[in-house]
């Protein structure tokens, strides 16, 4: 299999280089930018299969890179690792609500951001196959998206069609934050008068269908100021 190609958008040249050195050393094929406009301008010609994205940059930033990614149809799974020079929450929830997959604060461990690496490839590799099927199956939950049928522990699961909508999204999505504004648009699309509030509604009612404790959740996670994620390993 060709390597994976891997983008580095970080201005400063120093920790550019580090990050590059020890991506290549895992074998990743490593392109670099120093700025916003370099940087989308080698996602469009090379489309990487990740990019690693500072958030703070001359010119176009971090944040707002990520959001033009987001808009687009052809990036807008592109897995995204953000880099952040604060540890504050507000940066990270920065960062994860622009559409980030994970976050890294500065200074990092480079062993921590080959791992981080390399998970957000593996689940970008488990979103795809997953989209691609017909059905899931993972511990006691099984789900047909031919027939819209959901069975927990073999017993059948009556979801509305919004439910079962918000509930195929979040699972063909393993492990990743998504926001209240995406799941509105890949759930909802271009209906009116509907606000994040709907889907905070339908996730409480999704988890009173299929979670043993729905006030103690263990699969559909809350991530507190950003939107929710789907914990596959608690599901195995």
């Amino acid at each position: 299999m060709p390597a994976k190609k891997i983008l580095v958008v970080e201005d400063e040249p120093d920790i550019r280089k580090l990050v590059q050195y020890h991506l290549a050393q895992e074998r990743y094929k490593v392109l670099e930018a120093e700025d916003g406009e370099n940087a989308l301008k080698l996602i469009q010609r090379e489309q990487p299969n990740l990019v690693v994205l500072d958030l703070m940059l001359p010119g176009l930033s971090g944040q707002e890179i990520c959001r033009i990614l987001r808009s687009k149809p052809d990036t807008a799974t592109l897995p995204i690792l953000m880099l952040t020079a604060k540890a504050g929450e507000a940066d990270k929830v920065l960062g994860l609500e622009t559409g980030a997959d994970d976050y890294l604060t500065k200074p990092f461990s480079p062993r921590e951001l080959v791992a981080r690496v390399k998970a957000i490839l593996r689940r970008a590799e488990l979103r795809t196959t997953a989209e691609g099927k017909e059905s899931y199956h993972n511990g006691p939950l099984r789900i047909d998206f031919a027939t819209y049928e959901v069975l927990i522990a073999d017993k059948t699961v009556r979801l509305t069609l919004k439910e079962f909508d918000l509930l195929r999204f979040l699972v063909q999505n393993p492990n990743r934050v998504l926001t209240r504004d995406q799941l509105l648009d890949r759930v909802w699309g271009g209906e009116t008068f509907v606000t994040p509030r709907t889907v905070d509604v339908h996730v409480r009612r999704l988890r009173k269908a299929i979670e043993k404790d729905d006030r103690k959740p263990k699969w559909i996670l809350t991530v507190r100021g950003v939107g929710y994620k789907f914990d596959e390993k608690a599901v195995e």
